[in-house]
């Protein structure tokens, strides 16, 4: 993804479903102008939910995720069928493909009222219709289209479009926090893990932030901290580090400067802060042998000392002095089943969009499985939640 490109997790996510055959690939082309997905006229040749980055206007940047027939058979079928369902939970809206001559079927009444269910808005985009007789009218919920030759196309776009609620949902990462003219100072550690010649995505979303409520950033290493703050000549309005890092910047940092992170200004940005706060204290009724799960949103190649599958592990057991049994997930994998965890130590989510960390958060809570989040969890670990959480106007 380019400099400029819009973050995946920032776009409307746009879910393309029905039968085998029904044309969802066709019309995703369609729609793109782009031969984005591979068609074919053998049915189940989608397998697997495929996601393309792209601009579709009159919308602006979107996510298209073509999704596996949901009348696939067998074993390996039902596994794709489940794929499918899970695609819903990042879903901003959804498009149900039907093939016209076919029509509407009790598979297709099923995935409207999941649709419903789940409070996705969506529309039927009636595919082939060139193979009707005489096409049927429009309707609110019905859009008569074909792939093949372009009927239906725009206006299914421009339905789309409207589809989307429109103007700005009021969410900041740290914006609302801070003033024009206020001083930031960001700590972000460069060691191993760190990528070479550029800056994690959480990072570069809140300088963003930040130049857009007219303050300014200043960036150090947890190293320069005591100097930087020293050299300001003004205490800054607030210090953001990179959670692995807390402890040593919790010590540079005056007690009169509110003090947070990335990772847990992400989790009120993209999710529910209160709920992340309460399950921490989960960690303090573990017992040797609970399972924990410590699950990410991104995928990415795994060093010697990564937090997710080393460092975390190490820091809970140091804390709780308890064997316990650790289970991990990254990228768009998330357990069907959350019974048997004690306790979610979820990262940021920073590569997930909205709808689909809420999701996640909604299904732990409805599971009984507290959950957390990876800079809630180590501030905890180093008594300092208190202060970090403090700035966003949480009092514990």
């Amino acid at each position: 993804m380019g400099l400029n490109a819009t973050p995946s997790a920032e776009r409307v996510h746009i879910g393309i479903f029905g039968k085998r055959n029904a044309g969802k690939s066709s019309l995703i082309n369609a729609l793109t102008g782009q031969d984005l997905a591979i068609v074919s006229d053998i049915a189940g040749t989608t397998t697997d939910p495929v996601s393309k980055a792209m601009e579709l206007l009159p919308l602006g940047p979107v996510v298209m995720i073509d999704t596996p027939g949901l009348d696939d058979e067998g074993e390996l079928g039902a596994q794709r069928v489940r794929k499918a369902m899970q695609v819903m939970n990042k879903c901003d809206l959804a498009v149900v493909v039907i093939d016209a001559v076919e029509g509407q079927t009790e598979a297709h009444e099923q995935l409207l009222a999941r649709l419903a269910a789940k409070n996705i808005p969506h529309v039927v985009a009636m595919n082939k219709c060139d193979l009707l007789a005489s096409v049927p009218a429009d309707t609110e919920e019905i859009r008569y289209v074909s792939a093949a030759d372009g009927t239906g196309i725009y206006a299914l776009k421009e339905k789309i479009a409207h589809l989307v609620p429109s103007g700005d949902n009021g969410r900041r990462i740290v914006a609302d926090l801070i003033a024009p003219n206020d001083f930031v100072v960001l700590v972000v550690p460069i060691d191993s893990a760190a990528p070479k010649g550029r800056l994690i995505l959480p990072q570069q979303q809140t300088i963003r932030d930040i130049l857009e409520a007219g303050a300014t950033s200043i960036v150090c290493r947890e190293t320069e901290l005591a100097a930087t703050l020293a050299k300001l000549g003004q205490p800054p309005r607030m210090v953001i580090t990179d959670s692995q890092a807390f402890a040593s910047v919790s010590k540079d940092t005056p007690e009169n400067v509110p003090l947070t992170s990335f990772s847990i200004l992400f989790a009120r940005y993209k999710g529910r802060l209160e709920q992340t706060v309460r399950g921490v204290k989960a960690l303090d009724t573990l017992q040797d042998g609970d399972a924990v799960l410590i699950s990410e949103g991104c995928t990415h190649h795994r060093q010697c000392d990564d937090i997710g599958t080393v460092k975390l592990p190490r820091w809970i057991e140091q804390y709780t002095g308890k064997k316990l049994d650790y289970h991990f997930t990254s990228g768009g994998a998330f357990p069907d089943d959350l019974s048997p965890y004690k306790l979610i130590v979820h990262c940021g989510g920073c590569m997930l969009n909205e709808r689909e960390m809420k999701y996640r958060l909604a299904y732990a809570e409805d599971s009984g499985v507290p959950m957390t989040n990876y800079g809630i969890l180590i501030s905890y670990i180093h008594g300092i939640l208190g202060r970090a959480v403090e700035p966003l106007g949480l009092e514990l």
